[in-house]
């Protein structure tokens, strides 16, 4: 077993939720090299060419992240390895955090077609397609956010990506929204955190209108432009928005995810042309990082 690879317990944790070999022949092989192959190349950043050769042929490897990062592969892993962990209790739901991070996008990743992408063998696109690709032009040049939630163990629930020009603020309800961990047991996926933290880059009434209305706690900080703009309305502003300075010290949770999360070179630069691709890789990063715990 190389460096970085998954081990025994990882391996086993992990393959019951792979695709299955249907058919003839079989249509996927050697699951655990290719995948071990792909977590390579996160983790080094290295051109999909340059992967050393005990992992099989760079392209099979290749193909195999770009088509499960297209029909939603990934996306199921994930969901179901944080099913395991909430069977066995190792989520903690009592803070979920939410911020943001942007990544530098290598020059290489720049100039994809502009014709829409399509899932290879199908006719219908990717399930995370975007028009614009999720780049967009900041001071420091081309660059994409990545919007994260992550529980109290630092690890992360969920992933957006947008342009790295985008706010904070009206990402909030769609991260939110992609929270959705099954229950083993049957049921309805948890989607409901117990409490929410979030810097004052989320401070907005339609976010707090969203959080009241799912009954779900939360400790944002209110600017103080908005102060001013309440107390300016009288008592037509409303009251003062609770704050909990203990539990907000808890937002470093998300941080410590977004730092596991960068420790992926792929992540910390991206260097996939489409959207869908790289929204597959930070998928995968967050895969390894429940498969540790």
């Amino acid at each position: 077993m190389g460096r970085g690879d998954l081990s025994d317990g990882e391996w086993d944790r992990l393959e019951p939720h792979l695709p299955k070999n249907v058919g003839r022949g079989g249509r996927w092989k050697s699951h655990r090299m290719v995948i071990n192959g792909i977590l390579f190349r996160q983790r080094t950043g290295i051109p999909w060419r340059d992967l050393p050769s005990r992992f099989g042929k760079w392209k099979t490897c290749h193909d195999r992240h770009r088509r499960w990062s297209a029909d939603g592969t990934w996306e199921k892993v994930l969901r179901a390895v944080q099913a395991d962990a909430d069977a066995e209790g190792r989520i903690d739901w009592s803070v979920v955090s939410v911020d943001s991070t942007v990544c530098r996008v290598h020059q290489h990743a720049a100039g994809a077609r502009h014709w829409p992408a399509r899932i290879p063998g199908r006719r219908r696109p990717p399930a995370w397609h975007r028009e614009d690709e999720a780049i967009g032009r900041s001071r420091g040049g081309l660059t994409t956010k990545i919007h994260l939630a992550s529980d109290g163990g630092c690890r992360p629930l969920a992933v957006l990506i947008t342009p790295g020009q985008w706010g904070d603020a009206p990402q909030l309800i769609p991260v939110l929204d992609r929270i959705r961990v099954p229950r083993l047991a049957g049921g309805h996926p948890r989607k409901r955190p117990d409490h929410v933290c979030g810097d004052k880059a989320y401070s907005s009434r339609r976010n707090r209108r969203y959080l009241r209305r799912r009954q779900i706690r939360h400790t944002i900080p209110e600017r103080r432009d908005q102060q001013a703009h309440r107390r300016g309305r009288g008592s037509a502003g409303g009251r003062p928005t609770g704050f909990n300075r203990d539990r907000y010290t808890r937002r470093n949770e998300v941080e410590r995810a977004v730092n596991a999360l960068k420790g992926f070179r792929a992540v910390a630069t991206r260097f996939d042309k489409r959207a869908y691709v790289f929204q597959g890789t930070v998928t995968a990063a967050a895969i390894r990082l429940w498969l540790r715990s």
